[in-house]
């Protein structure tokens, strides 16, 4: 099936993507219906351009107060997919403490999809902390076509997700805007990285069992919660819930994807790449590495996304 907006592209860019699409599977072609990364980040130009402008706000100093943390803006994000042959991507912001800089970039990340409707799906972001305003521009953001609220940052933005008396308010509008909330998460064991954080399975559960009509999104692999699936009333608590692959090969090796896929089942697994920290290629490549059904990727690569965001 050919992608949309393949018959718009000059010759030579139709076959960069063509042959993009088909190293996907090197041991046989797998023509997929869409691809989709689920994970992405793009930020205003002036963010990107005046970056210590931005430096005094917690979660963005964290990760981005090294210049040679890469930035990339909507226009950037698109010569990526281009380049890689995904169809389209989420574009997620960043977990700002202050409302007033979620409102800002949030403006962004609803122009870029307004004018990219066919490649850019929206994520905006808000501070809990703001209350009443941060409801309303959780509402303002879904009616100007926002498709979720992330990637929220509960450590950085000083809320906590086991507080019901903040996080319910969130969730009751979430679910009533037909949103899908996009958490970080990260490990309890293992190497120390900039912005691991501290959302552990052990912080994200209690969330998840609080809000089971809730559509989560638990990037980076949700910090190993997908393992805890084993025990019966993990698996049922996990109904609504999604792991994306964002920044894998800083976490795991490529055996993750066979081992999550036949713990929880791989239609909660999201390709996601964490671009511009990653290369999409080198999420794919880890696909590409272990023995997964033809099938499996499909699912992982494109089709749970599309079922999770309701696009045909």
């Amino acid at each position: 099936m050919k992608s949309p907006h393949l018959d718009f592209l000059p010759p030579v860019e139709r076959e960069k993507y063509v042959r993009a699409r088909l190293r996907i599977s090197s041991s046989y072609i797998i023509m997929l219906k869409m691809i989709i990364d689920f994970h992405t980040h793009a930020v205003p130009p002036g963010v990107k351009e005046r970056r210590h402008k931005y430096l005094s706000d917690a979660c963005f100093s964290l990760l981005y107060a090294e210049p040679k943390a890469r930035l990339a803006t909507a226009e950037e994000i698109i010569a990526s997919m281009d380049e890689h042959g995904i169809d389209r991507s989420v574009i997620l912001n960043l977990g700002w403490t202050s409302h007033e800089l979620c409102v800002e970039t949030n403006d962004y990340i609803l122009e870029a999809t307004a004018r990219f409707p066919e490649r850019l799906i929206g994520f905006c972001v808000i501070q809990p902390l703001a209350g009443d305003k941060a409801i309303k521009e959780l509402e303002r953001c879904a009616r100007n076509g926002a498709r979720g609220i992330g990637e929220m940052r509960p450590d950085m933005q000083g809320f906590d997700l086991k507080d019901n008396t903040i996080m319910k308010p969130i969730a009751e509008a979430v679910i009533e805007n037909d949103l899908i909330f996009l958490t970080h998460a990260s490990e309890p064991v293992g190497h120390e990285y900039f912005g691991k954080g501290s959302i552990t399975p052990e912080v994200i559960y209690p969330f998840i069992v609080s809000f089971p009509n809730l559509k989560i999104v638990c990037a980076h692999w949700g910090g190993g919660l997908p393992f805890y699936a084993l025990m019966p009333e993990v698996d049922k608590a996990l109904s609504n819930v999604y792991f994306d692959t964002a920044a894998t090969p800083f976490l795991y090796k490529p055996q993750i994807f066979k081992q999550v896929a036949d713990t929880t089942g791989s239609d909660k697994i999201l390709f996601g790449s964490d671009y511009p920290l990653l290369s999409p290629r080198r999420i794919m490549d880890q696909i590409e590495s272990v023995k997964l059904s033809q099938k499996d990727r499909i699912k992982i690569l494109g089709g749970n996304a599309q079922k999770l965001l309701s696009i045909k």
